[in-house]
């Protein structure tokens, strides 16, 4: 007769997986001689599990990542891709997050610069940190539009807030001097209290070129490039590979 009361308490108390897990119990006979501390253990990994699985989809949803189901796990690190296993294991621990430092994905197109991005913030998702993924192109319209709108400081500080921000694709939409000075105020606000993500074809000797002012992509190099870790993936296009894959 206790038994509903005490179900109905830890539904209220939003502990659903416990009410779920406990019940079973009851009707499990193989259960009734194991004791209390093992049994209630036992509820208690299933509602912890059960919260971070859904503390990890709410991370994931909000991070919008291009590819949501790349994982670390699954990245390739053959010799020709020219990806260093010792600093991907570094990079899955997270702590480059925690030391306020960068990650850099250079490569010509279809090599998988996305894929290695998207698996480091799904890694940090893993690890309970906020992350968003923007391709350059978007967040220059972005910035445009908050401007419009008088929405610009709200935007800015928005994204100070993400433990991990994603710039896929830089280098590829044309700078303006508003781009230039919207992509600053982002960089600056993040510089040394947050991490950035940023994925290029253009090798990291050709960014003061692209941004064009000599002033300005000093700056953003500043805030970008000294502190990063700096990955240049080689190799054929995975993309393509896959393709010729699917015909065989």
């Amino acid at each position: 007769m206790l038994n509903e009361p005490t179900v109905n308490k830890l539904s209220r108390m939003r502990l659903f997986t416990m009410a779920s897990a406990w019940a079973e119990q009851q009707q499990a006979t193989d259960l009734q001689k194991v004791g209390f501390d093992e049994r209630f253990g036992l509820l208690v990994d299933a509602e912890f599990m059960a919260q971070e699985n859904r503390r990890l989809e709410r991370l994931l949803r909000a991070a919008k990542l291009r590819i949501s189901g790349a994982c670390i796990e699954d990245v390739d690190t053959p010799a020709r891709r020219g990806l260093d296993k010792a600093v991907l294991r570094n990079l899955a621990t997270c702590t480059w997050v925690s030391d306020h430092r960068n990650v850099i994905v250079t490569g010509a197109t279809g090599v998988g610069k996305t894929y290695v991005a998207c698996a480091l913030a799904q890694q940090c998702c893993r690890r309970g940190l906020r992350t968003l993924y923007r391709r350059m192109s978007r967040l220059l319209e972005e910035m445009i539009l908050a401007r419009a709108d008088g929405t610009y400081p709200q935007l800015l500080a928005r994204l100070a807030r993400f433990d991990v921000l994603i710039i896929d694709d830089w280098g590829l939409p044309k700078l303006t001097d508003t781009g230039r000075h919207d992509v600053l105020e982002v960089l600056e606000d993040r510089y040394d209290m947050r991490s950035t993500i940023v994925t290029s074809q253009l090798p990291v000797k050709n960014w003061h070129e692209y941004i064009g002012d000599p002033s300005m992509a000093d700056a953003l190099l500043d805030r970008v490039v000294h502190n990063a870790y700096k990955l240049e993936l080689k190799g054929p296009s995975r993309r393509k590979e896959k393709a010729e894959k699917s015909k065989q």
